[in-house]
């Protein structure tokens, strides 16, 4: 085994702590592994008690890492003040993805959809993703990879958000990355293989939080962001949407792609529950 698998594989099972060495978290007893839920987005995923392997033992099809690029390496944290040398982008997320897809026959869940890492880019937007490119040539082999006008899905979609390079972006012939858009977008030539998904604050659009019905005009305003964004090829997800099956059912019902969540085990029975019915 090489030094990078040799790297990788080590930080898959320190990731699945609880588990034994035995039986890591991707490898469950048959009839025990998770239903991939392809609408389930872990917001701030590596808030979480394990990064990642609470999400994958859910079923998450999608989580959101904040980075920071601090001498010259990408930290997952929500502030500045909490980065950890040890948590990097790879430790955390880009490694076990990898490794679980290898141990998957090339998927994070076997036979199961993509799989997609929103990061969330908090530092300078420049001088991140040019480091972050660099790191993501390193991950080519289970990476989505995106042109001016193809996609070729892999196990793994990363797609960049907040502070976004975006000029820059636009401009190269190969990516392993796609920008996530906002609402004035869906209103741009902007090509779906350039923004795949558009996301926007929940409470920027809509005043419904979740008590008694949802107004039916913005039921509507939701349905037609939703037939929009779908009809140019692209996924939507709304942001700071509160954790309640209120919520979840009407953009569920809408057709939303991603369903924000931070009470993953709540997203979870609901999907489920919903797939039953």
């Amino acid at each position: 085994m090489s030094l990078r698998n040799t790297i990788g594989l080590l930080a898959f099972l320190i990731g699945a702590a609880g588990h034994t060495l035995a039986q890591p978290a991707n490898l469950l007893p048959e009839g025990k592994a998770p239903k991939p839920l392809r609408q389930a987005h872990a917001h701030n995923d590596y808030e979480h008690k394990r990064p990642l392997f609470d999400a994958l033992e859910s079923g998450f099809c999608s989580v959101e890492a904040d980075i920071w690029l601090v001498e010259g390496r990408l930290l997952v944290a929500h502030d500045r003040s909490q980065v950890r040398s040890e948590r990097t982008l790879q430790a955390l997320y880009l490694d076990p993805l990898r490794e679980r897809a290898r141990l998957n026959g090339g998927r994070v869940y076997a036979s199961g959809p993509e799989f997609i890492l929103l990061v969330d880019v908090k530092s300078d937007a420049g001088k991140t993703y040019a480091a972050l490119r660099d790191v993501l040539k390193e991950y080519a082999d289970v990476l989505t990879v995106f042109r001016s006008a193809s996609t070729a899905t892999n196990a793994v979609t990363v797609i960049i958000s907040g502070n976004r390079d975006r000029s820059v972006m636009a401009n190269e012939a190969v990516r392993y990355a796609a920008l996530d858009g906002r609402l004035e977008d869906l209103d741009s030539n902007a090509s779906s293989h350039f923004i795949p998904l558009v996301s926007e604050s929940w409470t920027r659009i809509f005043k419904w939080r979740g008590a008694g019905p949802m107004p039916k005009e913005e039921q509507q305003k939701l349905q037609q962001l939703v037939t929009k964004a779908q009809a140019q090829g692209r996924k939507i997800r709304f942001w700071a949407t509160p954790d309640q099956p209120e919520i979840w059912r009407e953009l569920r019902d809408a057709g939303v792609d991603l369903l924000n969540a931070d009470d993953l085990a709540g997203l979870q029975r609901f999907l489920l529950s919903s797939h039953r019915k």
